[in-house]
């Protein structure tokens, strides 16, 4: 289960929550794309160029000194504007890109495409790769490979402090527990009632919302003691409302990703297969030296970052 499974209308809610954030930064605080053969500065990290991992590339790649990716905008915290009514673009793939592309020593340039025009658009070689929080699932991986680089599902979000003392999901039964209309966390809440008769705590009392950011409005009047949504999406908004006081995330140990975790996975043409291979290998060097963790954490989802970075990491059709 991706965030994309979700109605775009709450994302555009999120959306809107991002863009007063990001406005209030200087523009220090943007990543700084790297040049074809220059570091770039991403999340505080200066990465240089792997000579080595630049080899890798396909020649027509190192003859143009980029690669062209494609995004689908918005979707916090993955992608995002700068500015409203601006095209400068932000966001964790963003970022991710940028110190994917610095270590390989070539730009990693997005351009915005919409969501469902990603993959054909890969078949037909117009983009390279795609960066946009795109679940890896067996139907996509016939015609693209993924590299894996996170781990999403659903996640508990609760006021500032967790006064109710939430920390697993079943802590939700006989509850009072807000949800988006017609999502799977709403299908997930509903699976877990009989489980929860089971063990004598009541059913939750599921209170649904048009858009993610009413059901949060409800957890902000204590009209429900949690809200259930994507664990990208939670987490951001526990780090950005009230800068980072109005929510927490709860972290449940068992589920480090989220509830129903699945991969996401950046999506690279198969007619490139080198190209899958640098990016793999510049991504697990991200990774064993602490740029990717710093990366999440920058945008409140650290726990979603995977420890390695696998191709074609899903097993069954999603």
């Amino acid at each position: 289960m991706n965030a994309r499974s979700v109605p775009r209308a709450a994302a555009a809610a999120a959306a809107a929550l991002a863009l007063a954030v990001l406005s209030a930064c200087s523009d220090s605080d943007a990543p700084d794309p790297a040049a074809a053969d220059g570091p770039a500065s991403v999340a505080g990290v200066r990465i240089s160029k792997d000579l080595t991992l630049h080899d890798l590339l396909p020649e027509q790649v190192k003859k143009a000194g980029r690669v062209r990716v494609a995004t689908d905008v918005p979707y916090p915290p993955f992608e995002m504007y700068v500015k409203e009514g601006d095209s400068a673009l932000t966001g964790l793939d963003h970022d991710l890109g940028q110190a994917i592309g610095a270590k390989l020593g070539v730009t990693f340039a997005f351009t915005p495409q919409k969501f469902d025009g990603i993959v054909p658009a890969l078949q037909a070689g117009k983009f390279d790769a795609a960066m946009s929080a795109i679940t890896d699932n067996k139907e996509r991986q016939q015609v693209v490979d993924f590299v894996d680089y996170s781990r999403s599902g659903s996640a508990v979000l609760v006021a500032d402090g967790n006064p109710e003392h939430i920390a697993v999901l079943d802590d939700l039964c006989g509850r009072k527990v807000a949800v988006q209309a017609a999502t799977h966390q709403l299908d997930l809440l509903k699976s877990r009632q009989g489980a929860c008769v089971k063990a004598g705590r009541g059913t939750i009392d599921i209170q649904t919302f048009p858009k993610d950011s009413d059901a949060q409005l409800a957890l902000r009047a204590g009209k429900v003691v949690a809200q259930l949504l994507t664990k990208p999406a939670a987490g951001w908004v526990a780090k950005t409302a009230d800068g980072g006081k109005a929510f927490d995330l709860v972290e449940d140990p068992q589920a480090p990703g989220g509830y129903d975790a699945t991969p996401n996975g950046i999506a690279v043409s198969k007619q490139q297969p080198e190209l899958t291979t640098a990016i793999q290998k510049a991504l697990q060097a991200l990774i064993d030296d602490g740029t990717v963790t710093k990366i999440f954490e920058k945008y409140g989802v650290a726990s979603i970052a995977v420890r390695e970075a696998t191709k074609n990491a899903a097993v069954d059709q999603q």
